[in-house]
């Protein structure tokens, strides 16, 4: 037997590849996540974590674990809202960044309002910073968007790689403009763009400018730029290509949920736990 205290925490480490993270995230010392890990190694009797001095990363048997994990710590949370007998009612205004809606979060979502029937379940898809205004203004009770590494507000799901996205066959003058696809403003992956390549003195020029990540995806595809994106969520018919180009490094983003503190606590709380118990990732 495995246990979920165990898990919960390994899972938080596998998602934020941080021991300081995952203590943050818990709420708990960086010792006893170290503690957690080792213990959960022991039983599982295999290295689930490879750490060093610069990164941490999942062993294939840590790849396994964090399957089993999810199902384990997913059927416990079933169980206990079974036989709690505490049906939940009312309404959940939920928003989601738009780049983050294309992973497997719908499905979360779905089982979700599969468990809670009589919570009606309102989605709203927008990109990170109008959500972030509706979550102030009350008009949300919870937003899933993206934030600058290091921001104290909310909770952070994962933290990913911003890298920039290509077409196989994309081609870049390396003397000419940077051809920039990207969101209007403002926009996170805008800045970081736009920054980036101030900073390593390339010019650039925008050759989409669109609202929707269809609108950023369409673009990539038809190969007329490249554009700033999680590495986790780049589709499987396009790829990273800082490298191929010698394009800046962008950094980091986190995945974060936030709340409004005046709304109900149960389905906000239900839903987050929901979200942070199931891995996000992108639709193949």
């Amino acid at each position: 037997m495995f246990d979920p205290v165990l898990l919960q925490t390994f899972l938080a480490v596998a998602d934020t590849r941080s021991f300081t993270r995952a203590a943050a995230r818990l709420g708990i010392s960086q010792p006893t996540v170290s503690q957690h890990i080792r213990k959960l190694e022991q039983s599982a009797k295999r290295q689930l974590i490879a750490r060093d001095t610069r990164e941490v990363r999942l062993t294939d048997n840590g790849d396994a674990m964090a399957g089993f994990a999810r199902t384990i710590l997913a059927a416990l949370a079933e169980a206990d809202s079974y036989f709690s007998g505490s049906a939940m009612r009312g309404r959940l205004r939920f928003g989601a960044a738009d780049d983050l809606a294309i992973t497997t979060l719908p499905r979360i979502l779905r089982h979700f309002r599969q468990q809670n029937p009589q919570i009606n379940l309102e989605l709203t898809v927008d990109q990170s910073a109008p959500l972030h205004r509706k979550l102030k203004a009350g008009q949300l009770d919870l937003i899933f968007i993206k934030q600058t590494p290091g921001t104290t507000e909310g909770t952070v799901v994962a933290t990913d790689e911003l890298v920039w996205m290509g077409q196989e066959k994309t081609i870049l003058d390396p003397d000419g403009p940077v051809p920039l696809i990207s969101y209007q403003g403002p926009s996170l992956s805008r800045q970081v763009a736009i920054d980036a390549l101030e900073s390593a003195g390339r010019t650039w020029r925008i050759t989409c400018n669109t609202r929707e990540v269809n609108g950023v995806l369409a673009a990539v595809r038809a190969g007329i730029g490249v554009a700033v994106f999680p590495r986790s969520l780049i589709p499987t018919d396009l790829i990273k290509v800082t490298n191929r180009f010698g394009l800046p490094d962008l950094g980091h983003v986190d995945f974060t949920l936030l709340s409004n503190p005046s709304a109900a606590r149960e389905p906000v709380e239900a839903l987050t736990t929901a979200i942070l118990a199931r891995a996000v990732s992108r639709v193949a």
